[in-house]
């Protein structure tokens, strides 16, 4: 499995390790957040997590589109 590469963001570097909320929670009806793709276990773990879990997590919301910001 290959790392994700850096994102640039708004003249900011996100690393896989870094947190990709993105302040649009809603895990309401179903289980996973509408704005970065985690599951709420993941959201509720991700401090817990080591890189190597992030870099996956990452890896599989970028692929899915995530995350999403609201226009």
């Amino acid at each position: 499995m290959t790392n994700p590469s850096p994102k640039r963001d708004n003249n900011r570097v996100l690393h896989a390790t870094d947190s990709p909320c993105v302040a649009v929670c809603s895990t309401l009806y179903d289980d996973i957040c509408r704005g970065c793709g985690r599951t709420a276990m993941e959201v509720a773990n991700w401090v817990f997590l080591d890189d190597a879990e992030k870099k996956q997590i990452w890896q599989r919301i970028t692929e899915q589109g995530y995350p999403r910001r609201k226009s």
